[in-house]
């Protein structure tokens, strides 16, 4: 009897030793944070301060923050539905309410409407639009609006930050899809053509998220439901995927309010006409020959007379590198650096002169002079 009851004891010991072990092990009462993938003993064992925790319903809640203000925005060209792209109520006052796309959606647009989340399809009025900045601004009845975008900020951003988008790939049968991913790239610079012609540089965000036709001029958001950028593009080649570019916040408030007024932006010139330094064959037929070291910048074409580059000094055959010691590539670049001004500022040009660096003050005028 005895030796029974010994052995009931030590089975009744390693019972409760057994169970207090486990209770440690996964309630962890002592321990710092929650289990996680580190170890059974969560933070026990690996430091919970820079812990990353993903909620999945965060995205979720951040959609219902900014869903009811994404519209599908049609382009009808005569009586045919001739394209379909995104916005976003971003701004409304008591008589309207105001809605941002990319300025490629709506061009040459006879009339515009845009469907809301309820289905109302509603008439709306485009203000003003940009190509270079590829943003234009429309506005409906105050009383149609559903939902006010929050403007965000990229300052901020990092590599990796969660993201994701709204709007309409494909037209109506995918309305207001919402996609998501994270910021792959921050401040790309994307060579885009604008009027067929002319090249312009674009300063972007890359992200993964998918973006389709359809897709542009809809909200960028970050994971707190706020907008920091208007999607703009996709680069579609066979070999690569999941590579989105959106313009950045800042760029498209820049001059939201010319837009809203109806203005044209009013932007600078140097008063030169140009051509790539690498564009050696062009150059030879107006007479000018490079040493074979200099192989980026614009060469001066010609200088417009009266102009600020001619009162700088400036004379063809000069090879502009830098404004305001920030480097100038190829024209594209110049356009790109040089739209960060208006007009009457006055920059540092730095440029080669029979192989020697010099520098010189230009005031800008205005491109339309």
């Amino acid at each position: 009897m005895r030796g029974k009851i010994i052995n009931f004891a030590i089975i009744l010991c390693a019972f409760l030793l057994g169970g207090g072990v486990m209770y440690l092990v996964i309630a962890n009462p002592l321990g710092q944070g929650e289990t996680n993938s580190a170890g059974l003993l969560g933070c026990q064992y690996t430091s919970c301060e820079n812990r990353v925790i993903i909620d999945n319903t965060g995205i979720s809640a951040a959609v219902d923050k900014v869903y009811d203000a994404v519209v599908m925005v049609k382009n009808f060209q005569g009586n045919q539905l001739a394209s379909t792209g995104s916005g976003f109520v971003y701004k409304v006052d008591e008589k309207y309410g105001y809605i941002m796309t990319n300025e490629h959606v709506v061009e040459d647009a006879t009339s515009i409407t845009v469907v809301m989340t309820n289905e109302k399809e509603v008439e709306a009025t485009k203000l003003g639009g940009d190509e270079y900045l590829d943003i234009a601004v429309l506005r409906i009845p105050v009383s149609e609006v559903l939902q006010v975008a929050t403007i965000g900020s990229t300052e901020d951003l990092k590599l990796g930050d969660t993201i994701f988008t709204i709007g309409s790939p494909v037209g109506e049968e995918y309305y207001n899809t919402v996609t998501s991913g994270i910021i792959s790239g921050i401040d790309r610079l994307v060579t885009v053509s604008v009027n067929s012609q002319s090249d312009w540089i674009m300063k972007v965000s890359q992200v993964d998220a998918a973006i389709n036709p359809g897709n542009s001029g809809g909200p960028l958001l970050n994971s707190n439901g706020e907008v920091i950028g208007v999607n703009s593009m996709k680069l579609v080649d066979s070999s690569v995927e999941g590579m989105g570019f959106s313009i950045k916040i800042e760029d498209a408030m820049a001059h939201v309010e010319e837009l809203e007024n109806s203005q044209e932006i009013e932007r600078p010139a140097l008063g030169i006409t140009l051509l790539n330094a690498s564009d050696a064959r062009a150059l030879m037929s107006y007479g000018i020959s490079l040493p074979n070291d200099i192989t980026s910048g614009v060469v001066v074409v010609s200088v417009v007379s009266g102009s600020g580059a001619s009162k700088s000094g400036l004379e063809k055959g000069d090879v502009i590198t830098k404004i305001d010691d920030e480097e100038v590539i190829n024209g594209a670049y110049l356009k790109y650096v040089l739209y960060k001004y208006n007009p009457g500022d006055k920059i540092k040009v730095t440029y080669l002169r029979d192989g020697d660096e010099k520098t010189t003050t230009v005031t800008l005028t205005k491109a339309s002079d």
